[in-house]
């Protein structure tokens, strides 16, 4: 019998949200990437785009500020805002995010946002 593999969906990252009304939002996305559910994203401050948040640079996609709800690659939806809670193990980082410490930093910038990420939900 052949094993079926289903992708991620926005049930394995998205846990609970107070509204979506106010939580989501319809993004556009740095294009040139194809974006996975649950992909961390951090607001470019020049142009306004989304892209995968990283650990250095400076044009503002260092800080973690949403989190993909659906795959995409031009406009995404996103949770932007809690109260909010996320699975941890449902994220999906830039690989400059290589480490429990930068991955650590991106968890606390989504709090600061109102997102939690949660180990086990």
């Amino acid at each position: 019998m052949p094993v079926l593999t289903e992708p991620p969906s926005m049930g394995d990252v998205l846990k609970y949200e107070v509204n979506p009304n106010y939580t989501r939002e319809v993004t556009t996305l740095l294009i040139g990437t194809r974006y996975p559910v649950g992909s961390v994203l951090g607001r470019i401050t020049a142009s306004g785009k989304y892209k995968l948040a990283t650990s250095g640079g400076t044009d503002g996609a260092q800080t973690a500020t949403a989190v993909l709800l659906y795959p995409a690659d031009a406009t995404g939806i996103v949770v932007a805002r809690g109260p909010s809670i996320v699975s941890r193990a449902g994220l999906a980082y830039d690989a400059t995010v290589d480490d429990s410490a930068k991955i650590n930093t991106k968890i606390g910038q989504l709090a600061a946002v109102g997102i939690i990420a949660r180990d086990g939900v």
